[in-house]
């Protein structure tokens, strides 16, 4: 009996492994050879003449949306002579209040002669599963309009400066109002928020030092459509807008910010503006600084000196050489679109089948406890003859494939935490898999060692189950783990090569 589940654990395994394979899709990220080569070393501007500072007058006034108002902070240089010009902020991701938004780079704008308008992020239409970049360009073109009638401004001269999110807004703005005067992109990810979502998570997993197998679940997790809908602007693409924007672009990178395509994203920003016959870009990448161009926490002084340069001296400054400077990028893989999963990738049907595995588990033997006891109340013998080593099988099975699927969730989140944070941790990347891929193959014994015993009940003549009740548990039992298992796979648990 033992032979027989080794040789089952052994098939059973390979199955699974075979399986997990077909289910698709595999993940081959294509390595970018072709990086974009700076032309020199310094960030600075040419042609842009230091201005300032200023004194500076702070404000607050009301911005009125369609179904809304929002607070905007209004930052203006005094002294300066002349009406002078202007930059709206735009959002990232996140909940974005004035009060603790864009800061050092409005504060300085102002400083060296720019007014700044930064807006409380609308937030009644903004979640986690809906939101609408082209109903939230319209949004921030109502701050773009109330900056541009401020007395003092001119109005010709009124950019749009997005960081991160905002930088699929701001081109909409650009192109739905001509009259934006700039565009200044900052950690731009340019690509579709799926595909920068892939890439950043591969980015993050390379530098957490997690097992080359866990790769294989970026595709099935975020080409999936998650449990509950909504979602839909994962699939947004900005290049339509880009490539037709008209006014100078800046655009802006720090080396260290692993999370956006560096090269990739300048890159095709350049191609997309070269459509609308538009020459007036300018690249900049800052030694060290990561999302936000932020070094130890801080705005980059080097960046501010240039945001402020090239706005001022615009529009000489739109397209002055080199066209690409600072510290020399580096992206190992193109972020490519993310392959949709082709058999579980409706995130509805993947959690239902996870959860109602799991309650069957659960379920059945509190049921049929149950049942035996109401049997002991009435005086009534329950069905006899149980098999005892079968019910034994049945219940390690059942505890251990359900363990499997919590000992994967955790490792999942574990790591994401790992990631988020920039850490690494041995013992939870490696050691934290290496746990999940044993209790797994363990479940896969436990499953050889009831069909084994099933076998042996046959091949004597006995029953495999006795009434309705055994009939339930047993097959329910086994349909509920081999659905877990099925799903274990399917996540890269059973792995071999394949």
């Amino acid at each position: 009996m033992r032979n027989r589940t080794a040789a089952g654990t052994v098939m059973g395994a390979i199955a699974l492994a075979v399986l997990g394979a077909l289910m698709g899709p595999q993940y081959a990220p294509v390595p970018m050879t072709d990086p974009l080569t700076v032309q020199a070393s310094s960030t600075a501007i040419p042609g842009a003449e230091p201005t300032g500072p200023y004194a500076v007058e702070s404000s607050v006034v009301t911005v009125e949306l369609q179904g809304a108002t929002v607070e905007a902070r209004l930052l203006v240089p005094e002294g300066v002579g002349a009406d002078v010009p202007g930059v709206v902020f735009v959002h990232g991701a996140g909940t974005g209040r004035f009060a603790d938004a864009f800061v050092d780079q409005a504060r300085a704008l102002a400083e060296s002669g720019v007014a700044t308008l930064v807006p409380d992020k609308r937030l009644d239409t903004y979640s986690a599963r809906h939101r609408d970049y082209l109903a939230m360009a319209e949004d921030y073109l109502r701050s773009f309009d109330v900056l541009r009638a401020t007395p003092g401004i001119d109005p010709d001269r009124v950019g749009v400066y997005a960081e991160s999110e905002g930088a699929w807004i701001a081109p909409v703005m650009a192109v739905d109002q001509p009259d934006v005067a700039f565009v200044v992109l900052v950690s731009a990810p340019v690509v579709a928020p799926r595909q920068q979502a892939a890439f950043a998570v591969d980015s993050y997993l390379r530098n957490t030092g997690v097992p080359q197998q866990v790769f294989r679940a970026i595709p099935r997790a975020v080409g999936m459509s998650l449990p509950g809908g909504g979602f839909e602007y994962a699939d947004f693409d900005v290049a339509p807008y880009q490539r037709r924007l008209t006014q100078p672009v800046l655009v802006a990178y720090g080396t260290a910010d692993a999370s956006m395509p560096l090269v990739q994203g300048a890159e095709q920003i350049i191609r997309d503006v070269a459509i609308a016959g538009n020459a007036s870009y300018t690249v900049r990448y800052y030694r060290g600084a990561d999302h936000g161009i932020r070094v130890d926490g801080s705005v980059s002084p080097a960046f501010l000196r240039d945001l402020t340069g090239w706005v001022t001296g615009l529009p000489g400054t739109g397209s002055a050489w080199p066209r690409v400077a600072g510290a020399q990028p580096e992206q190992l893989y193109w972020a490519a679109p993310v392959p949709q999963p082709r058999w579980l990738g409706n995130g509805d049907v993947l959690l239902f089948l996870v959860i109602g595995a799991v309650g069957v588990l659960v379920l059945l033997p509190v049921g049929r406890a149950a049942l035996v006891g109401v049997h002991r109340l009435r005086g009534t013998a329950p069905a006899r003859g149980r098999d005892r080593g079968l019910d034994r099988r049945l219940g390690v099975l059942s505890v251990v494939t359900v363990a499997t699927v919590g000992a994967l969730v955790w490792y999942l989140v574990a790591v994401a935490r790992l990631a988020l944070g920039y850490e690494r941790n041995g013992w939870v990347v490696q050691g934290g898999w290496l746990a999940v891929r044993v209790l797994g193959l363990v479940a896969v014994a436990a499953a050889a060692s009831v069909v084994v015993r099933l076998r042996a009940l046959r091949e004597r003549g006995e029953p495999l189950a006795h009434g309705v009740v055994g009939h339930v548990v047993l097959w329910g039992t086994s349909a509920a783990c081999a659905a877990l298992l099925v799903v274990l796979a399917y996540w890269g648990v059973y792995q071999l090569g394949i």
